[in-house]
């Protein structure tokens, strides 16, 4: 059993990695940290000077039609910068807009005349960001009617706006809702006042809710985002902003998990005293039980473990999609997709964004190709089964009999107690729950070792030996360490991105890195030499 030969290779902190620690207290306990945001896996990186071409070919087929499709559109200003946010741009003013959505067109309207997005029916738009609320009734006005002519929408298309609160205004809504956006996604992480202002956000409870109230007077589904784990936020605290979302009669609503990210600001404050703790990962578990069993014993029906619905008017479309396999069209700075077997990056600068545009180029930072599709359809079954609580087992072998070799890692989840299985059929317990995205991570990579095991050959032990372009590339970030010291960090880095990382030249892992936000880049740092 390959798997096994495996799991028995690993050093003691990268298997506890993988797989969790053994523990009577799962649900604080399973895992160090979450180890992703989002779980996915990574196939071998477009050679350095053929992304162009690589794109070109791929736009040039026709639209798999066993697929959905969705388009996402990313707007990289905010007004200001929360103190929580690893992902801050740039800051939003009007010529930098203005410029910025002319350069938006260009790029749509190009790809718009390929036969790829000729022939695909786009069921979702997701315009995201940054904070695409910001842009000036003017500017959503001509985005949204670029939308409208360079695609075909779906009848039942679901249009999502990204935003915040502080721009909901009379004139702003008309716009948005004549352009035809029918779903708006609002980040007020929290209704408590004294929480707001602590992490950089403008308006008080009673302003939140007097705008939620206005835009609630529309045919609009509205989704809010909370997130637990704040400064200073309680248990009770936490759940009288679940209670006060309630009666708001949102449509729906997101639980996030608060990142703090090394180096940011809100790491900053916390260190200097100037703001109140944060709770740590086993409270963040507590905080979200409590929210998850509220929430069931009101009734209110759960589309994935961190989304929830109150009408059935709220379907998350783009966000479904995204998790199970549909062929994501990225367009502005820093959005990213897939389609075609190729998975992407778009550039994250503004300026080189818009030099590749203006040139003509789509603007790509990163691709690779993805996985065997045989191993990505299963990765987003599992991706998809996990998101709601639960793995269809027995399925899955059905799918590919090696997949049976999982029973190993499943086996050891249901005794630690993190799933729990009923005639195949493995369900998250509470503990797994809160800790599935890592469940998730793992088991994926899991498969992949099975499935492609020639991809997991090891890389060289002796100091001298590399001269691989990740080894140098981290040579030159790391003046000083020396390669058993390199190595050693590169081995705790996720398989899937540690085989895309080493097959990408130096050039393209410096310009890669270089895109990257500073905290996110120290974050990645950090976790792999901890």
């Amino acid at each position: 059993m390959f798997l096994k030969k495996y799991l028995d290779s690993l050093e003691k902190e990268k298997r506890e990695v993988l797989l969790g620690r053994e523990t009577q207290d799962p649900l604080h306990e399973a895992f160090r940290a979450k180890r992703v945001v989002h779980a996915g896996l990574l196939g071998e990186p477009v050679p350095k000077g053929q992304e162009q071409e690589t794109w070109a070919k791929a736009m040039e087929e026709p639209a798999d039609a066993s697929r959905q499709h969705a388009v996402y559109i990313h707007i990289p200003f905010c007004q200001t910068k929360c103190l929580y946010c690893g992902f801050f741009q740039n800051v939003s003013r009007q010529s930098a807009e203005d410029e910025y959505i002319d350069d938006l067109l260009t790029e749509m309207r190009r790809d718009a005349q390929k036969k790829q997005l000729q022939t695909a029916k786009i069921d979702s738009v997701y315009i995201g960001g940054g904070t695409p609320t910001s842009l000036s009734p003017a500017n959503v006005t001509r985005l949204l009617q670029g939308i409208h002519e360079s695609f075909h929408l779906a009848a039942d298309c679901e249009l999502t706006l990204e935003g915040r609160i502080h721009d909901l205004v009379p004139e702003k809504i008309d716009a948005w809702l004549k352009g035809g956006v029918n779903r708006i996604s609002l980040g007020v992480q929290s209704f408590d006042t004294a929480i707001r202002r602590r992490v950089g956000r403008l308006d008080t409870r009673e302003e939140v809710l007097r705008r939620l109230k206005l835009l609630k007077e529309h045919d609009v589904t509205v989704i809010v985002d909370l997130i637990y784990g704040l400064p200073g936020q309680t248990k009770e605290l936490w759940l009288d902003d679940i209670k006060t979302l309630l009666t708001t009669d949102v449509d729906g609503m997101d639980l996030y998990q608060l990142n703090i990210f090394p180096g940011g600001d809100l790491e900053k404050a916390l260190q200097s005293g100037k703001i109140p703790a944060c709770a740590d990962i086993a409270g963040q578990a507590d905080l979200y039980i409590a929210a998850r069993d509220f929430l069931m014993g009101e009734g209110i029906e759960r589309l994935s473990l961190c989304h929830w619905r109150r009408h059935k008017r709220e379907h998350s479309r783009y966000n479904t999609m995204a998790k199970t396999g549909a062929a994501i069209y990225p367009f502005g700075c820093g959005a990213g997709g897939n389609f075609g077997g190729l998975t992407f990056m778009q550039q994250r600068k503004l300026q080189a964004y818009s030099q590749a545009v203006r040139a003509g180029r789509k603007p790509i930072m990163m691709m690779a190709h993805q996985v065997e599709q045989k191993l990505q359809q299963t990765s987003d079954t599992v991706i998809a089964n996990l998101e709601t609580g639960f793995l269809d087992f027995r399925q899955l072998c059905l799918t590919d009999s090696r997949l049976e070799e999982l029973e190993i890692v499943l086996d050891l989840w249901k005794k630690r107690g993190l799933m729990q299985e009923d005639l195949g059929i493995c369900r998250l317990t509470k503990a797994g729950e809160f800790w599935y995205i890592s469940l998730t991570q793992s088991l994926i990579e899991c498969m992949q070792v099975i499935c492609q095991p020639e991809e997991t050959a090891s890389a060289p032990t002796e100091e001298g030996e590399s001269e691989d372009a990740l080894d140098a590339c981290l040579a030159e970030m790391m003046p000083g360490s020396t390669f058993a010291e390199r190595s050693a960090m590169v081995r705790k880095i996720p398989l899937p991105v540690r085989m895309m990382l080493k097959r990408s030249s130096k050039d393209a892992l410096k310009n890669m890195l270089a895109g990257l936000p500073p905290a996110m880049l120290k974050r990645m740092l950090n976790k792999a030499s901890d």
